[in-house]
């Protein structure tokens, strides 16, 4: 019943009406049929080159989830319910590997390829749930995409997990069969966005990264695509003046300070790869697309090691956001992996399952970031030091500013003291507040003129983890 090609495989949607009682039970989707879901607005870059925006130039912050083995490790029952979560929480875009491995099966048992070859994708002629003969792998990624789409959801795919490319596994043509082939089976949907590469350094199968991200690009020119590289790199390294990458994406990855290797990169300070990306030109935006998970071993492969917590998924997010960055990709250590019971060995150390991962702190408090960077005009904002008066400080001590036209932010890692330059916003008088990136919840602290120099103390001791941002708004 299968069938292997090279061309793209037409999906059939045909609805086959069941007999006697089964007839009544779908009569009323017969008689009333659902209308299909508006397709979300297309995702581009904003005029100055540092942001994303949707229609009408509204801005849009991405909030990425880390859920690479989504389509592989999920039910469709599982999968709806992971995207409502997500979506409740304030996420936009899921991350999510297409193939992680050759031989990669889903949950219900489908090869995506035939002997592992990426230039021969398995298709089955239909694609009826209920007929496991016409459903396979690349129906159930099809309906998930469409779920997502449905909710508003965006997902960033990586079609093929960098390591695959290791040891010349796949020849260039077979990639660039492959890349044709999938980027034409989405090219009708809105909600794609191409993530290149997937954990690997770009030098390493060059040819390959640029063949396919051009593809990507010539194919769907209304998608968006960049690179996901490897820990403590940047995809500018390699792609910034390919012009098939609209924006760029690092991966400060899982290290500490004291486990880092000079030959890498910046580490925990994820803050300097967003200021070296805005060096360049021509400006593209950037993101962390990968920073420490949330209760995964600190350096990562060691589970004898401290793990990170919420608290360190915070400072990630605000330190790349105030540099500059246009969103942040949460992950957590159980969720990316789809940890569930029955699996034998969980990576990284995983000690909770998926569902339970589900409302881990930091999951739930990257919401607070987002409507933080939402409740101004954020097209405008920028990155700006200025703002503090002295030592901006070192490691977790490290204080960063950003501002708009008449507000500015301030974040504070360990809640030290914060000596901050007035002036630099437009007003006669400021309105100062607290916001508390746990809970979303603001407190006032005063108004005050808008000259000199001004200490702020923060709430509580001074200790790692007790982070705050102060809100300076002009006084309207």
């Amino acid at each position: 019943m299968s069938s292997t090609t090279k061309k793209p495989a037409n999906v059939s949607l045909n609805i086959t009406l069941m007999k006697s009682i089964y007839f009544f039970l779908f009569l009323p989707f017969l008689l009333f049929p659902q209308t299909k879901t508006t397709e979300l607005p297309q995702l581009s870059i904003s005029e100055n080159h540092r942001f994303l925006v949707s229609a009408d130039n509204e801005p849009f912050f991405w909030l990425g989830d880390t859920a690479w083995l989504l389509f592989s490790k999920l039910s469709r029952e599982e999968a709806n319910l992971y995207l409502d979560d997500r979506l409740a929480k304030g996420y936009n875009v899921i991350q999510v590997m297409v193939l992680h491995s050759l031989d990669v099966k889903n949950y219900y048992g489908d090869t995506a390829l035939v002997d592992s070859n990426i230039s021969l994708p398995l298709t089955v002629a239909g694609s009826e749930f209920e007929n496991k003969a016409e459903y396979d792998f690349w129906d159930h990624v099809d309906y998930i995409i469409d779920l997502a789409e449905q909710k508003g959801l965006y997902m960033a795919l990586v079609p093929v997990w960098g390591t695959n490319f290791n040891n010349g596994a796949i020849s260039l043509e077979d990639a660039k069969f492959y890349a044709k082939w999938v980027s034409d089976r989405y090219k009708e949907k809105s909600n794609i966005i191409w993530l290149n590469g997937g954990d690997t350094k770009g030098n390493e199968n060059l040819e390959n990264w640029n063949a396919m991200g051009t593809i990507y690009k010539e194919n769907n020119p209304d998608k968006l695509v960049t690179f996901h590289p490897f820990g403590r790199m940047k995809s500018s390294t390699w792609f910034h003046n390919e012009d098939w990458l609209d924006f760029n994406m690092f991966q400060s990855g899982h290290r500490r300070y004291d486990q880092e290797d000079p030959e890498f990169g910046y580490g925990q300070d994820n803050y300097k790869y967003v200021n070296d990306d805005f060096k360049l030109k021509p400006l593209k935006p950037t993101i962390d697309g990968e920073p420490a998970y949330e209760s995964i071993p600190q350096g990562l492969h060691d589970p004898s090691e401290p793990f990170w917590t919420a608290d360190d998924v915070r400072r990630y997010a605000y330190w790349s956001v105030f540099a500059g960055g246009f969103g942040f990709t949460y992950g957590h250590n159980a969720v990316m992996q789809m940890h569930k019971p029955g699996d034998k060995s969980p990576a990284y150390g995983a000690r909770e399952f998926w569902t339970e991962a589900l409302n881990a702190d930091g999951a739930n408090q990257m919401q607070y970031l987002k409507k933080l960077m939402l409740s101004k005009p954020i097209l405008d904002r920028v990155p700006d030091q200025q703002l503090l008066v002295g030592k901006e400080g070192r490691k977790y001590d490290y204080q960063i500013a950003t501002r708009g036209k008449d507000y500015a932010f301030i974040y504070t890692y360990n809640g030290k003291d914060i000596k901050v330059r007035m002036g630099v916003i437009v007003g006669e008088k400021i309105n100062a507040s607290w916001y508390n990136p746990r809970n979303g919840e603001y407190s006032f602290i005063g108004t005050f003129a808008n000259i000199g120099t001004k200490t702020f103390d923060p709430p509580g001791s001074s200790k790692d983890g007790n982070d705050w941002i102060l809100v300076l708004e002009q006084l309207k």
